[in-house]
């Protein structure tokens, strides 16, 4: 159409809606690697609830610092150190759980790193069609 225009802007990802959108894209993943993988038990809906948003406050506190610090491997390893780094941060958040007293675990390394991986799948396949650009026509 002539005198028709798009622009492309990107969505704010700190805006109430992107954060809901996050929070529930965490949920479906942690629920999805609690029914594949073994070794990763919820006990309840409360416990899920509450353990996606833990690892919620765990991914914004504490991700940013250990892919800073772990920059160079990161790198080395062509960015397979993040899975790494995110079974580590899995792991804290059901150690924090734990201390809740929250039905969230994990029985050991490998089921922690399996999890985090299939989250991270689910979140990476979700995030294509919640966090992409917005069209808008001027």
């Amino acid at each position: 159409m002539p005198g028709v225009s798009y622009r492309y802007e990107q969505r704010d990802p700190w805006a109430p809606s992107a954060l809901v959108a996050r929070f529930v894209i965490n949920l479906v993943g942690v629920f999805v690697a609690e029914a594949i993988v073994p070794g990763f038990r919820i006990g309840d809906w409360q416990s899920l609830v509450a353990g996606a948003a833990i690892l919620a406050i765990v991914n914004i506190l504490l991700k940013p610092l250990a892919t800073f610090f772990s920059f160079c491997l990161i790198i080395l390893t062509f960015g397979l150190f993040v899975l790494v780094i995110n079974t580590a941060l899995l792991a804290a958040t059901a150690w924090v759980a734990g201390q809740l007293h929250l039905e969230f675990s994990i029985d050991g390394f490998w089921s922690a790193f399996f999890s985090a991986l299939i989250i991270s799948i689910v979140s990476l396949i979700s995030s294509t069609f919640v966090h992409g650009t917005v069209r808008r026509i001027t």
